[in-house]
């Protein structure tokens, strides 16, 4: 490897939204998540609808039997 080209490797946090915090190696000082492996549903089991626009609710209102 060629000296003085290559960014600096050190210790990172990694912040979910869900407020889970974990420490790896990185040449960011901090990474934000949106969602990580203690909040996804796959690796959880739960269910969990991640909406910002308030599409979900539309959409029940729109088809909710009446």
């Amino acid at each position: 490897m060629k000296a003085a080209i290559h960014p600096e490797y050190k210790e990172t946090q990694m912040i979910c939204a869900c407020g889970t915090v974990m420490n790896t190696k990185s040449t960011e000082k901090v990474i934000r998540l949106d969602i990580c492996s203690a909040c996804h549903p796959f690796f959880t089991g739960l269910q969990k609808i991640v909406d910002a626009e308030g599409r979900v609710e539309r959409f029940k209102k729109k088809y909710a039997k009446k």
